[in-house]
């Protein structure tokens, strides 16, 4: 069946109407004339790919990491949710059936520790890193396993130090996925973590502000092995999380052109409900507040999170990519929006998520106050 959205805004301020059958975007254009079923008038609305949260947790089972995937998907606007290392060899098999009965199109990097995040220093035994039993994982589920996850700060590893990821690059590198490495506290430092990270990586936490082991120096210079890692096709992502984001590192990172590849949330039930996180469309409004353009943003969860699994079809409108759809408005008003670390900002423009198309279908979001 064919299917028509009329007059919905592009980022660009074009207004388009976008014509998919069978799941697919077949056409968009300023005017179609394509004969098709209007599932909806958009008039007043942006349009995007449907939104890519690179960072979420979304295996329900381990507290307090954990939500449900589509209380933190397609009911808040994001149409793919990856899941960052909740769960492990040992029970991904769970979490795959979680996955595969959401709306939400769910992807996971796996934990390089088989438990996951049963504990919460889940890189404290090295005897839980075993690449026989992530490997026959990846094999049974390679459309699912998009990546291996490493959480890098000291109350994970315990007196590990780097050795978990020696282990995870050698597995990296026996599998060829990419490997989405969380830094924060010291040790390990972060220099040594990035020395480890190779084309394709992904750093999460990038604007994290704990103590002596942030992306800049003691006299305002950044961290060099991060230039070095950039430069060597490592990719950035923001994570915001609970405790995982700073204003003012955010700031100083813009100024001197440190820029983010994708606004991953870091979402998971208590920080949904009580924030700092909240949903995607907050945290994108928070970098509207810092100076980033719609454009910008809107790319860092579309575009770019594609790109970095390799998936581009999940974030084009161009002929043939996937028609999950997501749509907006921007209301200009002034919210106080605060960071993992207490500081806040007035952001006088928000990002509303209004609805998404799934699934081939159109769903009208829910708003709660």
């Amino acid at each position: 069946m064919v299917q028509i959205v009329k007059n919905a805004t592009l980022v660009n301020g074009a207004t388009v109407d976008i014509v998919i059958d069978n799941q697919r975007i077949v056409e968009v254009a300023e005017t179609t004339t394509v004969q098709g079923d209007v599932i909806f008038d958009a008039a007043g609305m942006y349009v995007s790919p449907g939104w890519i949260d690179l960072h979420t947790h979304a295996f329900p089972k381990y507290k307090p990491y954990c939500a449900i995937p589509d209380q933190i998907g397609y009911k808040t606007g994001v149409t793919t949710i990856v899941d960052a290392g909740s769960s492990g060899a040992d029970n991904v098999d769970e979490f795959y059936q979680i996955a595969q009965a959401a709306k939400t199109r769910v992807f996971a990097f796996l934990n390089i520790s088989r438990i996951g995040l049963m504990r919460q220093d889940e890189l404290s035994d090295l005897g839980n890193l075993s690449f026989d039993a992530i490997q026959q994982t990846v094999e049974k589920y390679p459309q699912f396993i998009v990546g291996l996850k490493a959480r890098m700060s000291a109350s994970v590893v315990c007196g590990n130090g780097i050795q978990p990821l020696i282990i995870a690059e050698t597995f990296r590198n026996k599998l060829a996925l990419p490997l989405m490495v969380h830094v924060g506290t010291a040790p390990p430092e972060l220099s040594k973590v990035l020395s480890y990270m190779k084309k394709g990586d992904i750093l999460t936490h990038c604007y994290h502000e704990k103590e002596n082991n942030h992306i800049f120096r003691e006299d305002g210079s950044v961290e060099p092995s991060l230039l070095d890692a950039i430069d060597r096709g490592v990719y950035l992502d923001v994570g915001h999380g609970s405790s995982s984001f700073s204003f003012r590192i955010a700031q100083k990172a813009k100024q001197q052109g440190v820029y983010f590849d994708s606004l991953g949330t870091d979402i998971y039930q208590n920080n949904q409900k009580n924030g700092p996180v909240y949903n995607m469309e907050t945290t994108l409004s928070k970098f509207l507040a810092l100076g980033y353009s719609l454009e910008e943003v809107i790319e860092a969860v579309t575009i770019k999170p594609a790109k970095i699994l390799s998936k581009p079809e999940l974030g084009s409108l161009q002929p043939g990519s996937i028609a999950d759809l997501t749509f907006f408005t921007v209301k200009e008003t002034s919210k106080k929006l605060t960071d993992s670390f207490g500081a806040s900002i007035h952001g006088d423009s928000l990002i509303n998520a209004e609805a998404v198309i799934i699934g081939g279908n159109y769903v009208e979001l829910e708003k709660s106050d």
